[in-house]
């Protein structure tokens, strides 16, 4: 039996879809974008283009999310599945889009640069439970405007799990599709194959900028899929209870819906977002909060309520260091996230309230992702009955280290992490240098870096992603890029 988590009951889970609902129907969403209003506008909804102000009827909310895939599939750069984003499967991605790092040789937090963006996408490409990449770091080492194709560009070309990613202007969305159709091959195996997610986020309260409602449109068009990021705060630009924050996260997802099939019926959506308990006495936005990861673990249940798959930022820390706080808000947001049952999980490696990415925190919550979904596999017999037969053997034998049914079942019954988790004795340890979780964590990150190969891209493709990047480098006033594909 897989075990499962639930927040909230049944009524409770309609009384806020009805809220929510009655929300947009009456209140409305802004919605900066003319193209984006009047394509509103033309599908039944009132608009009020003085206020931009769209106000959506129950069943333009019916039609979208009926129109939406319950699931969908992404795929590696060789075009190999890795994703069912649909049931009550759990993969874990990196989490996005942190403005710096931690040094692993100095421990210090510093704005990234270009090898920054490398290191952590070859570190990315070795870890199994890590089932996709990210554009995890922004790297202040180029132009702004071209920074969000950049790490799209180093990504592809440094590990090849689907990525999830997104763009901060209208502008950058049209050489991110082309990096991804140079990869694919065309724009129909693009959408026959997903390689991409792009985050869309609308501004709490009720809001649609201009960039984020445009990028989401354009995605839809192209077959891109895209995941919504709601991020209410809890007691600041949200009700300062959960079931209000709720009702507010799932009218502005509902919104992103009815945005996203109106521009292309059958766009793949994840149901996300990042939501925060607002903290009073810090004006911080907590993500290791227990009432964030209850936002979280409920607004999934809402999702999944719609036969949606789902998204959140969870598993993830807001302490500055790999210490102790970090193992507990990441660790406790994983096993929360699995046992929920959320289809993509967004936040190994980050710190610092999403701010922050550390390699040495991404290869331990490797390790925490992968006892979460052993977790959530459950409890099953494998060859246990009858059990009187296993018995006689141990006694016979004095221990089962090396019976069929120890060789036939270990694998797949433990999970057993690598070498950053210490299980060795004492002296064991000692012996070995007494090593920190930091210190043992800092070896796996050099060795999955030197382990390093580059994916299987033709030459000719590496080739046509340069030029795409070189181009965009040169309307951005830069005469070279940092780092190019030789």
């Amino acid at each position: 039996m897989r075990p499962l988590l639930r927040l909230l009951e049944d009524d409770l889970v309609g009384r806020i879809l009805a809220e929510a609902r009655d929300v947009l129907l009456r209140v409305g969403v802004e919605v900066h974008n003319p193209r984006v209003l009047a394509l509103l506008a033309d599908h039944g909804a009132k608009v009020d283009r003085a206020s931009s102000r769209a106000f959506l009827r129950g069943d333009l909310i019916d039609r979208a999310v009926a129109s939406a895939p319950k699931g969908f599939r992404l795929h590696d750069v060789e075009g190999r599945e890795t994703h069912d984003l649909s049931g009550r499967k759990v993969h874990f991605t990196p989490g996005s889009a942190a403005i710096r790092v931690l040094d692993g040789r100095t421990g210090e937090s510093r704005k990234p640069a270009t090898a920054d963006c490398i290191e952590h996408a070859k570190v990315v490409a070795a870890l199994p439970h890590i089932h996709a990449a990210a554009t995890a770091i922004v790297p202040s080492d180029v132009a702004e405007g071209i920074s969000d194709s950049y790490r799209l560009y180093l990504s592809l070309l440094h590990c090849r799990k689907p990525v999830v990613t997104g763009a901060f202007s209208i502008e950058s969305f049209a050489v991110m599709r082309d990096l991804l159709v140079a990869v694919r091959g065309s724009g129909s195996a693009l959408a026959e194959r997903p390689l991409a997610v792009f985050s869309c986020c609308p501004t709490s309260p009720l809001r649609w900028s201009e960039v984020t409602s445009q990028n989401l449109v354009d995605c839809a068009r192209a077959s891109i899929p895209t995941e919504l990021i709601s991020m209410p705060l809890s007691g600041f630009m949200a009700p300062v209870t959960l079931v209000g924050t709720l009702v507010q996260h799932t009218a502005e997802t509902l919104s992103g819906y009815v945005i996203a099939q109106l521009a292309s019926p059958g766009a793949p959506v994840l149901y996300g977002g990042s939501p925060a308990a607002f903290d009073l006495r810090f004006e911080t936005t907590p993500m290791g909060a227990v009432e964030t990861q209850m936002i979280d673990c409920a607004y999934h249940e809402i999702g999944k309520s719609l036969g949606l798959p789902t998204q959140a930022y969870i598993g993830l820390s807001d302490s500055k260091r790999l210490d102790a706080q970090a193992g507990l808000e990441s660790s406790m947001g994983a096993t929360l996230a699995a046992l929920a049952g959320i289809n993509s999980v967004s936040g190994p490696g980050m710190l610092d309230f999403e701010s922050c990415q550390s390699l040495e925190k991404l290869v331990v919550d490797h390790e925490i992702c992968g006892f979460a979904l052993r977790l959530a596999r459950g409890i099953e017999p494998r060859d246990d009955f009858p059990a009187a037969p296993l018995f006689e053997e141990l006694l016979r034998e004095g221990h089962l280290l090396v019976a069929k049914h120890t060789r036939r079942h270990l694998r797949a019954e433990h999970c057993v992490p690598g070498p950053a988790i210490d299980r060795a004795n004492l002296s064991r340890w000692r012996e070995e240098g007494a090593l920190s979780l930091g210190e043992r964590a800092s070896r796996e990150v050099e060795k999955h870096i030197r382990a390093w190969t580059p994916p299987p891209l033709a030459a000719e493709v590496r080739r046509e992603m340069t030029r795409l990047m070189e181009a965009e480098a040169r309307r951005a006033g830069m005469g070279r890029l940092p780092w190019r594909d030789e």
